[in-house]
């Protein structure tokens, strides 16, 4: 199960809403980790995103909820807006609003994408020996998000390989590869030392920086070409 709210609109269609947040990341003086809000907008967009993208959904609405002061609206829009254009999403609106009675120690985002699915049709995740299994990017967190970028998944590729009919496309969060592995196979028990991988799959992904593919054999060259240097195999074995 993605962290999302699916919201029936008539007897096919949904509504799949998705979110996430951010604290101390940002221009203040305390903040923790210190970038452009413009890359705190970017960031927190594309986790949101990506969940509502891999339940089915497209993004047709974002929310902001911003914390960090008036000044920074703009800039956290920009940011928002740099990620609908990697999707190649022109037509979605973005809304929402600034504290501004009161001043902040720290930086904080919360952010709203709200998507619209069509249809009724789920993937199915096929019984796990059936299928091949890897990683795209690598799980990133803190200043290694900008200082590695080059080893973050493109928001594009996601997008892409999640229109894919015979891929299950599972982004990773802050509790890691092994946790996210755990939620597709709820019937299974995963531990570290049944996964054989160059990727640390306990390390937190921080902004989803990684995702996981479950794909059929057949769509290995497929992914290959696709995902080039960001692919990363990852072979599981149980008992």
């Amino acid at each position: 199960m993605r962290n999302i709210i699916t919201i029936p609109i008539n007897d096919l269609d949904t509504l799949i809403i998705a979110s996430d947040n951010s604290g101390a990341i940002g221009m203040k003086n305390d903040d923790h980790v210190h970038v452009p809000y413009e890359t705190v907008a970017y960031y927190s967009f594309r986790v949101a995103a990506m969940e509502c993208i891999a339940a089915g959904g497209e993004p047709i609405s974002v929310v902001l909820h911003n914390f960090c002061g008036n000044e920074p609206w703009e800039e956290l829009v920009k940011g928002i807006q740099a990620g609908l254009d990697e999707l190649n999403l022109h037509h979605v609106l973005i809304t929402g609003s600034t504290e501004s009675n009161f001043s902040l120690m720290q930086s904080a985002v919360g952010l709203v994408v709200i998507g619209k699915k069509l249809g009724a049709e789920t993937k199915r995740v096929d019984y796990w020996k059936y299928l091949k299994f890897a990683i795209v990017g690598l799980p990133l967190i803190g200043n290694e998000v900008v200082q590695q970028a080059h080893q973050v998944a493109p928001l594009s590729l996601f997008h892409k390989l999640c229109k894919e009919k015979k891929m299950i496309i599972w982004p990773v969060g802050s509790k890691g590869i092994l946790y996210e592995l755990n939620q597709i196979f709820p019937k299974l028990k995963w531990s570290k030392d049944m996964i054989v991988s160059d990727v640390d799959v306990c390390k937190s992904s921080g902004p989803s920086t990684c995702f996981i593919v479950a794909y059929h054999h057949e769509l290995e060259e497929k992914l290959l070409k696709l995902a080039g240097e960001y692919l990363h195999p990852l072979q599981l074995y149980h008992l």
